[in-house]
């Protein structure tokens, strides 16, 4: 079993405010955190650490040379109601060069003026992340990749008979045809290119390895399964990879929506299962009900499998950078980023992480950039109280302490919220 790995804690902020006193012993040390309704304590004594999944060592599953595509500038902004400014899509682009993805979906450049000016500038920003652009299956297309100057061009085109019939209007051999010819069209002028079967989880198995063994022979890169309707679980992910991987030597990219609420777990069976290029959205937007959420992703690679190459650090950041951005609002019970991943209030929780963190938490919140909350409330206990009094600056006997839980948990279960101001005064009528 490997050790957590620890990792210099951040400083967090705390915003101090003055509370009128009375006879009550305050430590002369001790500062004012000011605390929202329901209140939280951060807590900055402990290092940042993670729990990794042990069970992994005897499934014997790592991933390989992965890579991480973000497309959260091109998928991300096709979500309803979403447009970046072109300064948003550069803020959002170093950001994700700060975390150290690899390749950055910038946009669709044929989308409009606007669209290639901004992946132009983009690309000549000097980012370590490789710049990449979506392409229909059209050398228009690829002449407006080349003209942004990215360094990868996604062309797509639709292979399921669904798609085919209603979207296209061709056969698949014509639609092959199509991609093929602009395909070759794009390697002829030196671009890399990634060939993607767009609603290739309800492709025909036997039509789409063929599909993409005719793009592997035409020099493709790299060959993208996308997920368009988020159809796939972790069992069928696993099969598809395997039986793509039977029929091609090209590396595989997964593009995972999130329609069954499985985005997350099929991209992370695709990567065991031997994708090399894992597609993800910053907070998961995107179509629909969105993407695979890049930091769901990066953290699940790293407690699941140890992957520590990229800068977790930045995470919480960039959410709130994107949520700001887009308008989309990030759930409290959003995994990693949300308000409540590190918030606790159970007495009998508290109590146990007051000893060590990582009994309720698989890493602690400084990893991604955050800090833990302790929430006085209905659940919680006298030594959970203890500490956040103490953390104040008060001392208070097991009575005070007992009497003030009390009040507490009226409070809490008449939905009061026990704000900065309203603590202040019960301990004062203490008195």
């Amino acid at each position: 079993m490997n050790p957590p790995v620890s990792i210099r804690p951040l400083k967090l902020r705390l915003a101090v405010e003055t509370l009128n006193r009375s006879n009550l012993k305050r430590r002369p040390d001790a500062s004012k955190t000011f605390f929202s309704s329901p209140t939280p304590i951060h807590n900055m004594e402990d290092h940042i650490e993670y729990s990794r999944n042990t069970l992994m060592d005897f499934i014997k599953l790592k991933p390989k040379d992965i890579e991480i595509c973000d497309v959260t500038l091109r998928d991300g902004e096709q979500a309803a109601g979403i447009a970046f400014t072109e300064q948003e899509k550069i803020d959002i682009a170093w950001k994700l060069d700060d975390v150290g993805v690899e390749i950055i979906e910038a946009g669709f450049p044929v989308v409009s003026k606007e669209e290639l000016e901004t992946i132009r500038k983009i690309t000549k920003l000097g980012l370590n992340a490789r710049i990449c652009c979506l392409a229909r299956a059209k050398k228009s297309d690829v002449d407006a990749a080349l003209d942004a100057n990215v360094d990868i061009v996604s062309i797509f085109i639709a292979t399921s008979d669904i798609h085919l019939r209603y979207k296209h209007h061709m056969t698949i051999d014509e639609a092959t045809d199509c991609a093929i010819d602009v395909l070759d069209y794009a390697k002829d002028h030196g671009l890399c290119v990634r060939f993607a079967a767009e609603d290739a989880t309800r492709t025909d198995m036997n039509v789409l390895k063929r599909v993409y063994q005719i793009a592997e022979a035409h020099r493709a890169d790299y060959l993208s399964i996308a997920d368009t309707v988020g159809i796939l679980d972790p069992s069928t992910t696993y099969f598809m990879i395997k039986e793509i991987k039977k029929a091609t030597n090209t590396p595989l990219c997964i593009h995972c929506h999130n329609d069954l609420g499985m985005a997350t777990a099929n991209t992370i069976v695709a990567a065991e299962t031997g994708a090399t290029q894992l597609h993800a959205t910053v907070n998961g937007i995107g179509e629909r009900v969105g993407n695979t959420p890049l930091e769901e992703l990066l953290v699940g690679l790293l407690v699941q499998y140890g992957i520590d190459k990229y800068d977790l650090s930045h995470l919480l950041t960039l959410s709130k950078m994107v949520e700001k951005y887009s308008g989309v609002k990030v759930a409290k019970t959003k995994p990693i980023v949300g308000e409540n991943a590190f918030c606790h209030e159970s007495g009998i929780h508290i109590a146990a992480m007051l000893e060590n963190t990582s009994t309720y938490e698989v890493f602690s919140p400084e990893l991604v950039g955050g800090g833990r909350n302790y929430i006085l409330g209905k659940h919680t206990g006298r030594k959970a109280l203890k500490f956040v009094t103490e953390r104040l600056g008060y001392e208070l006997d097991q009575e005070q302490l007992s009497t003030l839980l009390d009040r507490i948990k009226v409070c809490s279960e008449a939905k009061h919220g026990v704000s900065c101001d309203r603590l202040a005064r019960m301990i004062n009528e203490m008195e």
